[in-house]
């Protein structure tokens, strides 16, 4: 039996897709794919001063990155297309058409200077409520007919009851009421001939079939409203949800200026799409228990409206930076080559034309390490170039006087090993500590500083076999005269 749930994701190509706008299309698809319903994408560019087509493109790009496969849309085939508000114009013409019949909607003459006169004077007078004081609602015919002979530009309002009130159940918060004299007459048709958001959000919903309508909360207060709409066209109603607002971790509404990103830039700053989905869809909804880590087909099976809560959920990034660390180890290192390899493009990075037989040894030892592909990316270099300088903190700590009477011995045992394995160099390095009389880390450490220029990294020996005795014995001698010249540099200094 065909599932009669159909949600959609209705995002307007006004800016990037965000993880605000993310976190709904992944609980409608969610929601969809648990029931075995549909997943619509509806693009909603009837703002045709702030329609920018790279926005519509990214959203495209950003859903198809996160894995959210689209049932019907601009690209899918669907009985209810076409999926682009701006296609869908006669639509909403005999819906305005239908409305202006009956009674249920005015043509509104007033210029946005008396409007903007009018807002101005509700707020010098402390008035309760601000909107629309109906002007244009009582226009004789014979008035409405010659303002539109002389082409006089309008807009088309709903007529809200001036009394009475509007409820509704909110499946995450229960039952919510407004009163009809808190609603103001909203404008359905604007004078460039394109419908408003509520008008299209309306038309569309009805004609799409949709079941659910899941959006943020920001649009309760316009809910009653596309109520009364829907009664106006004589529509049933789909059942309404309202996500929580996500805040950011230092307080307040997430917003592009309080850290949240793009969808597409957290992919640019090495996230994997399987970690921003599963931590996305924890930010309002729990599986109710504590689990953390769920893959796609897990959310699926578990996902339900009753766990998701009206309290607002605090963006965490250091819990995305942990969930993306630990499908980052779960990934096969394979599947991580070209997306590293993307990276070191984009960043001009050394590397970029390694083979890939090699990037994927050197993946291997880097991604237990990492939490991101841009860590792998950027803590990669010295596996493709010799270091240029060494970071300071660790060589004022590492490099001794007597580290390059350490690493010169090292260099010689080392030109001498039969095998350039990890198992052969650590056997070496323990044996040449214990001969010394030192702790292996006496020679571990000035070692990786010298190979690597760093103080941190993976596994020294299996670093060192990978890099090959060529590379490491270039190095080594590099810092044995580093610090040699050094020490001179230092001798001259307290000399002088």
């Amino acid at each position: 039996m065909e599932s009669t749930v159909r949600v959609r994701f209705a995002p307007s190509p006004t800016g990037s897709l965000h993880v605000g706008g993310a976190r709904t299309a992944i609980f409608n698809y969610f929601f969809a794919r648990h029931h075995r319903g549909t997943f619509i994408l509806r693009i909603e560019d009837t703002d045709r001063e702030r329609f920018d087509p790279r926005a519509r493109d990214e959203i495209f790009q950003s859903l198809s990155w996160l894995g959210l496969a689209i049932d019907e849309g601009p690209h899918q085939t669907g009985a209810c297309g076409p999926y682009i508000q701006s296609e869908r114009m006669d639509h909403y013409r005999t819906a305005i058409g239908r409305l202006l019949e009956n009674g249920q909607a005015y043509r509104c003459f007033c210029t946005r200077e008396r409007l903007e006169q009018l807002r101005k004077q509700q707020k010098q007078n402390r008035d309760t409520t601000l909107g629309y004081d109906g002007r244009c609602r009582h226009l004789s015919a014979d008035t409405i007919e010659g303002k539109l002979t002389a082409q006089t530009p309008h807009v088309v309002r709903l007529k809200v009851p001036p009394q009475g009130e509007v409820s509704f159940h909110d499946l995450i918060r229960g039952t919510i009421t407004y009163q009809c004299r808190e609603l103001d007459d909203i404008i359905l048709l604007k004078s460039d001939g394109y419908p408003t958001y509520h008008l299209a959000n309306v038309v569309d919903d009805h004609l799409m079939q949709i079941s659910h309508v899941m959006r943020g909360e920001e649009w309760i207060s316009s809910t009653p409203k596309h109520i009364l709409l829907y009664r106006a066209l004589g529509h049933p109603l789909p059942k309404f949800a309202h996500l929580p607002v996500i805040l950011s971790s230092g307080g307040g509404k997430l917003s592009k200026r309080k850290g949240a990103s793009s969808v597409m830039e957290y992919r640019e700053q090495g996230f994997l799409p399987e970690a921003l989905v599963n931590f996305l869809s924890l930010l309002g909804w729990s599986p109710g228990d504590d689990t953390e880590i769920m893959d796609s087909e897990e959310i699926t099976r578990r996902f339900s409206l009753d766990r998701i809560t009206a309290k607002a959920s605090v963006f965490d990034e250091q819990k995305l930076i942990w969930i993306n660390g630990h499908y980052l180890r779960q990934r096969s290192t394979a599947s991580i080559i070209p997306l590293v390899k993307e990276l070191l493009v984009s960043r001009n990075l050394p590397g970029k034309t390694g083979e890939d037989r090699y990037l994927e040894k050197v993946i291997h030892l880097l991604k237990d390490r990492s939490k991101t592909l841009v860590e792998i990316a950027e803590s990669s270099g010295y596996f493709f170039e010799d270091p240029s300088i060494y970071d300071p903190k660790t060589a004022r700590k590492r490099f001794k006087k007597e580290s390059a009477g350490l690493l010169r011995d090292l260099h010689h045992q080392l030109q001498e090993l039969e095998e350039f394995t990890a198992g052969a160099i650590e056997e070496l390095y323990r044996q040449a500590a214990q001969k010394a009389g030192l702790s292996a880390g006496k020679l571990i450490h000035p070692t990786r500083l010298a190979v690597s220029g760093v103080g941190y990294g993976p596994g020294l020996f299996e670093m060192m076999e990978l890099l090959g005795r060529e590379a490491v014995l270039r190095r080594m001698d590099k810092a044995v005269r580093w610090i040699e010249n050094k020490g001179e540099q230092d001798h001259d200094q307290n000399k002088g």
